[in-house]
């Protein structure tokens, strides 16, 4: 048995929320370039240009990429020889980012009750998934997840007749009608199958994938490449002003679902995609 301390978990979930506030990701900084390389709209190459250099100072000069800094999503994989001393694992999350959110500058956009509006003051509570699984490790990835984008997002109890084509024409249609609004070139997280709360969960984590890291599942990758080059010919393009890069990456991540069902919910990064995974 392993033993990790809450105070390790306090430390690092600290320290992931500021670092994928400040820095954005290789793989997506990657896309960008591309992006701005083969970007035919002349404002869209400009725009794609500003983003980079605005993830550049960001990394640079240590401040947030973005205003909105989030409310974050932790997926946690707990391996069943890990033994959490020293508290309670949950507290420990919570606490992680509230001293990130306080240690980062990092403005907090959390309210405690949907409908009264007051806000918590430390962008807690986040949202925590919990797995358990085999080993000795502890597996966090986490998300500081904007509302601009996760505004855009769609759930539909498709029918199982709808098959391949109807899933198609839900993201396209998904996509189309956000337009400006989850500040594009995006990145489309989609989960199929399940039950309507298992379609929402699978669709946050297919956004922790690379964007340049394609499904094992032949259909699946298949789906994907199709999405993406629809997406991109839809022309709204970087920042909703036109071109041929709306989408940096179409993820899509499926369960088994009841004979009667084809559930589908479409979750959308915008361009920075602030994620980070370490293990303890």
């Amino acid at each position: 048995m392993r033993e990790i301390r809450v105070d390790q978990i306090i430390q690092k979930i600290s320290q992931m929320c500021i670092d994928c506030n400040y820095n954005i990701g290789k793989d997506i900084e990657d896309a960008l370039a591309r992006a701005e390389t083969n970007e035919i709209s002349p404002i869209g190459k400009s725009i794609i240009s500003d983003l980079l250099l605005n993830s550049q100072i960001a990394k640079d000069v240590q401040m947030p990429i973005c205003q909105d800094t989030g409310m974050v999503v932790v997926f946690v994989e707990i391996g069943q020889e890990v033994h959490i001393s020293g508290g309670v694992l949950e507290e420990a999350i919570q606490q992680g980012i509230r001293d990130g959110y306080e240690k980062g500058f990092l403005r907090k956009s959390v309210v405690s009750d949907p409908l009264l509006r007051i806000n918590s003051k430390d962008n807690t509570p986040g949202v925590v998934y919990y797995e358990l699984v085999a080993g000795d490790q502890l597996k966090i990835s986490l998300a500081a997840k904007g509302f601009g984008s996760e505004n855009m997002s769609k759930l539909k109890m498709l029918k199982p007749s709808d098959g391949m084509e109807g899933v198609e024409n839900f993201v396209l249609n998904t996509v189309k009608e956000a337009g400006p609004n989850p500040c594009p070139p995006i990145v489309v997280g989609v989960g199929i199958g399940g039950t309507v709360d298992k379609a929402a969960q699978i669709a946050k984590k297919a956004l922790f994938r690379n964007v340049d890291e394609s499904s094992p599942l032949p259909h699946i990758s298949e789906l994907e490449n199709r999405l993406l080059e629809k997406i991109n010919h839809l022309g709204i393009g970087p920042q909703g002003l036109g071109g041929v890069n709306t989408a940096l990456g179409v993820n899509v991540e499926i369960y088994p679902t009841h004979i009667a069902g084809l559930p589908i919910v479409v979750n959308i990064n915008c361009h920075a995609s602030r994620h980070a995974v370490a293990y303890l």
